[in-house]
């Protein structure tokens, strides 16, 4: 394996990880059906997902605020998030990790999981 191959395992490998630290948070929040797929051998817009939902504004309102809170104390920020929990989606972008917190109608809707069959759950936290 060469330099840059090494180096390419190491950024997936903390992608994951930092995935992971995210789901452990989404955990301890009123979020339902949270699941953790590994894209990077299908895009290059990411190397992982994070999809979770909540029933209502506040619900979102709280995942959303809790995984700002939380990985600021790690020092991590998202880049940029997208959208409000009025609008039922929040897109939080770690970089090579993208979080997806949805109203559960539109997590149906639009069904990422569907979309991304062909990549791996890494974790399913129910």
């Amino acid at each position: 394996m060469t330099q840059t191959n090494h180096s390419m395992v190491d950024d997936i490998a903390a992608s994951r990880a930092l995935a992971v630290d995210i789901a452990d948070i989404i955990a301890d929040t009123p979020a339902a059906d949270t699941r953790v797929i590994d894209i990077h051998g299908l895009t290059t817009i990411a190397d992982v997902f994070v999809i979770c939902s909540g029933e209502n504004e506040r619900q979102l309102r709280a995942i959303t605020r809790a995984i700002t809170d939380e990985m600021a104390k790690q020092d991590v920020r998202a880049r940029r998030i997208e959208g409000d929990t009025a609008s039922g989606w929040i897109l939080m972008d770690f970089g090579d990790v993208i979080v997806h917190v949805f109203d559960a109608a539109l997590r149906e809707y639009y069904d990422l999981e569907d979309r991304w069959a062909e990549a791996p759950v890494l974790l399913s936290i129910q």
